[in-house]
């Protein structure tokens, strides 16, 4: 019983610190322009492809670890072996903190390119997307779109849409 009332006022606490981040300025990230490193933040309930991201290696000339994934699952077991890192709705802690290793080290980088590869509002993966050091930032326009510097109109399910729409529109900023 008492979880169940934890759980409800660090979901309460996270949705108060989400808002309030919403509200402030995304944070600037010093990095000069061109795409020279990729951070994904995928559903994988929805789309559990993952590993198509790293097709932007080839796309955009990358080193082969310039491209970092992350995944979200409503729930996994940490018995079962995952080709992508995963964080899941039990890791949230207080006032919107993560508390899952893989998460914790997606956002101790800086990426040039944000990848938000999800297409509903979901607390958790928003939390991870605002928390993310990013110079772009990319996603759909079924999300708040105050996430995303580029939003795109593809279905979740047609990647290759998705990677050749944001290539256009990367060519376009001249970014790559």
């Amino acid at each position: 019983m008492f979880k169940g009332i934890k759980d409800k006022f660090k979901h309460k606490s996270a949705v108060k610190f989400l808002k309030e981040e919403m509200d402030k300025p995304a944070p600037i990230v010093n990095r000069s322009s061109g795409i020279t490193s990729v951070g994904c933040i995928v559903d994988l309930d929805k789309f559990d492809k993952a590993e198509v991201f790293f097709e932007f290696v080839e796309e955009y000339k990358l080193r082969p670890n310039a491209v970092k994934i992350i995944g979200y699952k409503s729930y996994y077991d940490k018995n079962s072996p995952y080709s992508t890192p995963v964080f899941s709705d039990k890791d949230l802690g207080w006032n919107g903190n993560i508390e899952n290793s893989y998460a914790l080290e997606f956002l101790s980088r800086e990426y040039d390119l944000l990848v938000n590869y999800f297409d509903e509002e979901n607390l958790l993966i928003q939390l991870m997307s605002i928390k993310a050091k990013a110079r772009v930032r990319v996603g759909f326009k079924t999300v708040d779109q105050s996430f995303n510097d580029i939003i795109l109109n593809s279905p979740l399910e047609d990647f290759k849409t998705f990677k050749m729409e944001l290539k256009k529109y990367l060519g376009v900023l001249n970014e790559i």
